[in-house]
């Protein structure tokens, strides 16, 4: 499982924000709020995540804080 992803924040969008992590790109689906509180493009950012796992799918949702997760 993925807990937690603190990288460089490369983009976001409607729903979702990439964090590039020693080069690589993850994309977290994330809330409008938890996204409002991301900062910056560029900036150091940490995600909490919850990994969800389906027959057909793979996704990360991420949270400003733990103990919203």
């Amino acid at each position: 499982m993925i807990a937690k992803l603190t990288g460089r924040l490369d983009s976001t969008g409607a729903g979702h924000a990439v964090l590039d992590v020693g080069g690589v790109g993850y994309l977290v689906e994330c809330s409008a709020r938890t996204l409002s509180h991301l900062g910056a493009l560029g900036d150091l950012v940490t995600l909490h995540t919850e990994m969800l796992v389906g027959e057909d799918f793979l996704r990360l949702i991420g949270f400003a804080s733990a103990e919203e997760r």
